[in-house]
């Protein structure tokens, strides 16, 4: 039999943040961000679960065209975004190929487009960097890229997009700072726009134009660091689940795991959970993050290795080897794991490792998705 360790993936909840995207972007087209393996929970799943004709999202975002590749490889035909762009002037001609839509955020992206020689022009985006400062054309710069774009044979359509680099803060200048700069720097210029990420989904209604681009809250996570994804009308997507493998009555100052970094304040029994740093949960999470042992939290004690965790289970006195162990899913969000390992709960998502078994709940012809 093979570990305990499983990342449970809830189709209907997916989807159902989905809707919950749409009824807060009433007016926007979905571009659904599913790059790094779907944000841990599997590429092709989570776009075939979102493919429900109707209330499905309406296209695809990637980092990369391997991810994109695979996309189409998997029989996924809706548009996919490029949201990296292309890394060398040699992935054009299978961006042509494939019907993918590359981001163009850099002066040599652009010059190497104008000397393509493609069967067909491509659809483009446009990306203006407002103030994040990391990919696009300078604001002063957008007007000409767009004209050159414009006049380039390899280009049938330009969309205008940018993106926010503090729609994660509720409030303050900074989000309607960048908002104003966009629109300046785009005005007249003909072209969809595409500014929301998550955060501003959910906090920046005048940034939802034609295209929103959730990401994380397609999960069930909040991208604010004063919420969880519950609290703010989703539901977890993923739950990781293991099983208690070993119970120990430990005396009082019983030194517990690697280094001996915590011992045991009184006699108590120790469980040990087949799940650790090998398997994605975060060797930087401290003792005292809680977990789930059939469904009563206890804390995490000394430090997590490679493989397995210990808690304390004085909260659950009745604890039997082989008992289910929740470490993030419903009732325990991932957020608050993330906090307690110092960290943020999209790296935890996308740290889940090749070795966990994944198992999907619910039908992905139905309202979960299809596939």
């Amino acid at each position: 039999m093979s570990r305990a360790i499983e990342a449970h993936i809830h189709l209907p909840a997916l989807h159902a943040n989905l809707l919950t995207v749409r009824r807060l972007a009433p007016r926007s087209r979905i571009l659904a961000v599913i790059k790094a393996h779907g944000y841990g929970h599997g590429l092709l799943r989570v776009a075939r679960a979102l493919a429900n004709t109707g209330t499905g999202a309406d296209a695809y975002g990637v980092a990369s065209i391997e991810e994109a590749l695979a996309l189409r490889e998997g029989g996924v035909r809706a548009p996919i975004v490029l949201l990296g762009g292309f890394f060398e002037a040699a992935e054009l001609s299978q961006i042509a190929g494939a019907g993918l839509v590359p981001v163009i955020h850099h002066p040599w992206q652009l010059a190497a487009l104008e000397a393509a020689r493609l069967p067909h022009p491509l659809e483009v985006v446009l990306k203006v960097d407002s103030g994040m400062h990391r990919l696009g054309f300078p604001a002063p710069q957008a007007r000409t890229a767009y004209e050159r774009l414009r006049g380039c044979r390899n280009v049938a359509a330009i969309q205008l997009m940018t993106h926010l680099a503090c729609a994660d803060e509720r409030q303050g200048e900074a989000t309607p700072r960048q908002l104003a700069c966009f629109d300046r720097a785009t005005a007249g210029l003909p072209g969809p726009r595409s500014i929301a990420n998550s955060a501003a989904i959910l906090q920046w209604p005048t940034s939802h134009r034609d295209w929103v681009r959730p990401g994380i809250i397609l999960y069930g996570v909040s991208p604010f660091a004063d919420s969880s994804g519950p609290e703010e009308g989703l539901q977890p997507v993923m739950t990781l689940k293991s099983r208690l493998i070993s119970l120990r009555r430990c005396r009082r100052g019983d030194a517990v795991g690697y280094g001996w970094t915590w011992r045991c304040p009184e006699d108590m029994p120790v469980g040990v959970v087949a799940a650790g740093y090998g398997d994605g949960y975060p060797r930087s999470a401290a003792s005292g993050t809680p977990v789930l042992v059939g469904g009563r939290r206890v804390p995490l004690v000394g430090r997590v290795s490679m493989d397995m965790l210990c808690v304390d289970l004085r909260g659950a006195p009745q604890a039997q080897v082989g008992d289910e162990v929740v470490l993030w899913g419903p009732g325990l969000p991932v957020e608050e794991v993330a906090r307690n390992a110092g960290t943020i709960a999209y790296e935890l998502l996308c740290r889940v490792s090749g070795r966990v078994r994944f198992v999907e709940h619910g039908d992905p012809a139905a309202p979960g998705g299809q596939g």
